[in-house]
C-alpha cells in the first residue's frame, strides 16, 4: 500500500482525512497521529492500534493500544470525562481506589504499570516496607486493596518472604559470639540496602509465583 492508498482507506472507511503526505510523515516519524487518526489508520492496516503504538508508557497511549474512546472511560470509571481528561494530561490520579481497580480492568493494566499510572507506587512502597520490617500479616488486605487482581495468597507468600529476607539480612553477622559494632552496624547495613529494593524485591517474588 502507498500512503496514497492508506490516506484514501481512512478518509473512506473512517471518515478521517489525511493527505498522502501526511501518511509518509508517519512513516519516517517525522510527525506523529492523533487519537482519530491511529484509530482510522489501524482500520485502514488491518490491525489493531496498539500494533501501531508499540510498548504504552502513559495512561493516554495504554487506552488507545486498548482502542477505547476517553469518553467511555470516564463514564465507566465513573469520573467526569473532563476530569478524566486532566488526569490523562497531567499523569495525576484523582480518582479513589474503586475507580482504579476499575480503569485497571477496563484498559487491561499490568498491576505494577497500574499502580505506577495511578501515582500509588508510593504507598504500595511504604506498606512493604513495614510489612518487611515488622508484621507482614497486618499489611495483607491493604496490599490486596491496592492490587485487587493479585490472589491474596499469592499477596501473603510475597510478604511473609519479605519479612523472613528481611531479618536473615539484619541479623547475619550477628551472632553470641561476634556482637562487635563493626557487625551489627554490617547488619543494619544489609537490612537496610533490602529496604531500599523492597519494591523490586516485591514484584521478582510476585512474578516468580
Amino acid at each position: 500500500m502507498t500512503p496514497a492508498h492508506v490516506a484514501y482507506g481512512m478518509f473512506a472507511a473512517y471518515g478521517v482525512r489525511v493527505s498522502p503526505t501526511t501518511v509518509a510523515a508517519w512513516e519516517q516519524q517525522e510527525e506523529a497521529p492523533g487519537e482519530d487518526e491511529i484509530a482510522a489508520l489501524a482500520g485502514a492496516l488491518w490491525c489493531a492500534p496498539s500494533d501501531l503504538l508499540g510498548t504504552p508508557r502513559t495512561l493516554r497511549e495504554h487506552r488507545m493500544a486498548a482502542g477505547v474512546p476517553l469518553a467511555d472511560v470516564a463514564i465507566k470509571v465513573g469520573i467526569p470525562v473532563a476530569q478524566y481528561e486532566e488526569v490523562e494530561r497531567t499523569g495525576r490520579w484523582t480518582g479513589n481506589d474503586r475507580q482504579a481497580a476499575v480503569l485497571a480492568d477496563l484498559l487491561r493494566l499490568p498491576p505494577r504499570t497500574h499502580l505506577e499510572l495511578t501515582g500509588r507506587d508510593a504507598r504500595l512502597r511504604e506498606m512493604l516496607r513495614s510489612a518487611a520490617s515488622v508484621r507482614w500479616q497486618a499489611y495483607v488486605r491493604p496490599v490486596c486493596k491496592l492490587l485487587p487482581a493479585v490472589p491474596q495468597p499469592n499477596v501473603e507468600r510475597v510478604l511473609e518472604r519479605l519479612n523472613d529476607e528481611f531479618h536473615k539480612r539484619s541479623f547475619a553477622s550477628l551472632s553470641w559470639i561476634d556482637t562487635s559494632s563493626e557487625a551489627a552496624n554490617g547488619s543494619v547495613d544489609a537490612g537496610h540496602r533490602y529496604l531500599a529494593d523492597v519494591v523490586e524485591h516485591f514484584w521478582e517474588l510476585l512474578e516468580a509465583l
